[in-house]
């Protein structure tokens, strides 16, 4: 009896657990006060940003803590030294999976901040997005290999004084191969983009379940963002956020839906300066309040975390900004070939910086380096004797 009726009561779960639905009306005498907040933590901070000399550097910096953060919140513990080394290609130790993770989700915000917020909430980004980390990868590109190869071919070939028409034919043929190639690889980049090869068959059943419908579901999110399209903008990512949750329309990417999320305050110009780190909020909400059955608790909860990252991320501009101030007081008396200023714009755009990445960016020697760093009087955060790091905290 128990055997023939288990598949009834799971086909029942699924189909309560891919659906969710907009409760009319609001409740509005919960969520007033939490809303009104959450609009002027933005407002201010998305205001402060638009002026300020160092927002290309928070918004760098603010790109790693709330990768770090959404991590945090799956239960996974990734050190910002660590993860800012593994981005710069300098790892001291084998990489973790939760450094791959975190690096993925670095990527798509580096993304999303790049091409916009109405790229990232249409279907040609969400399939991008989706595909992070597999074969369309989001920042490495590369030559295809056979131009790469003929190229690295020609870099130490002897260019000959007199052709024959044999290789001159050679070389046409080789050309038009090329050329044939990469019309085949645009192709493919449009069929992509068109969602032509979203739906991949034979997906292995120990990875992905068969019966979750990742089209379906991220339907019946796309219809939660168009019944809250008449919301407050900070209402209605609260809305997307929390139907993200429930509906969990990706198996191995949940945490793309907080990043989509912030994608649509900026759709709905709210946040027009940065992407917010809703994540990073997210982190002084209770997880018994996050994950309430009641929904409008779990509104609240999602109101607040916007209003916590508005907060968050005003008292690290404030800071940061006056750690600028302090170290641009030491380039008095320093020649105008001096290297120091540069220093200064690239540790604000990073959590920590090593010898290694300082003497890459600037074009130094690591000892070099490391005389600048004493020089500007940066704060060491490692604790280590070997592969130290520095950074404005």
């Amino acid at each position: 009896m128990i055997a023939s009726v288990s598949p009834i009561l799971i086909k029942v779960f699924k189909a309560l657990s891919s659906s969710y639905k907009i409760p009319e009306p609001l409740p509005w005498s919960a969520i007033a006060v939490p809303l009104a907040a959450a609009e002027d933590a933005l407002a201010r901070l998305d205001e402060r940003l638009a002026k300020s000399p160092i927002r290309d550097g928070w918004i760098s910096r603010t790109h790693f803590t709330d990768a770090c953060a959404t991590l945090w919140l799956e239960g996974e513990l990734v050190h910002l030294e660590d993860f800012v080394l593994h981005d710069a290609g300098m790892d001291i130790r084998v990489p973790t999976h939760e450094l791959s993770r975190a690096r993925d989700v670095l990527r798509a915000r580096r993304r999303i901040h790049r091409e916009g917020p109405d790229w990232a909430l249409s279907s040609a980004g969400i399939a991008a997005l989706r595909g992070l980390a597999g074969r369309n990868g989001m920042e490495e590109e590369c030559e295809p290999p056979h131009i790469a190869i003929a190229s690295k071919a020609e870099e130490g070939s002897h260019v000959p004084e007199t052709y024959d028409h044999a290789s001159i034919a050679q070389s046409s043929d080789r050309l038009a191969q090329a050329f044939a190639d990469i019309d085949a690889a645009i192709a493919k980049t449009d069929q992509v983009l068109t969602n032509d090869l979203r739906r991949m068959p034979e997906r292995d059943p120990l990875v992905y379940d068969p019966d979750w419908d990742e089209e379906e579901r991220l339907a019946l999110w796309r219809r939660s963002l168009e019944q809250s399209r008449g919301l407050p903008p900070t209402l209605a990512t609260a809305i997307a956020a929390d139907a993200w949750r429930s509906l969990e329309p990706l198996q191995h990417r949940p945490w793309l839906g907080q990043l989509l999320a912030s994608a649509l305050l900026g759709q709905r110009r709210k946040t027009r300066s940065h992407l917010a780190c809703l994540n990073e909020g997210l982190k002084t909400i209770p997880r018994e309040r996050r994950r309430s059955r009641d929904l409008a608790t779990r509104l609240v909860a999602e109101l607040e975390a916007i209003t916590a990252a508005g907060e968050i991320g005003l008292k690290a501009h404030d800071r940061w900004l006056n750690e600028r101030t302090l170290m641009l007081r030491r380039l008095a008396g320093h020649r105008s070939t001096s290297k120091l200023p540069a220093l200064i714009d690239y540790v604000l755009t990073r959590p920590v910086v090593s010898a290694g990445m300082i003497a890459e960016e600037l074009d130094i020697t690591p000892r070099a380096a490391l005389s600048l760093v004493k020089e500007l009087g940066l704060r060491e955060t490692t604790g280590r004797g070997r592969y130290r790091a520095w950074g404005v905290l």
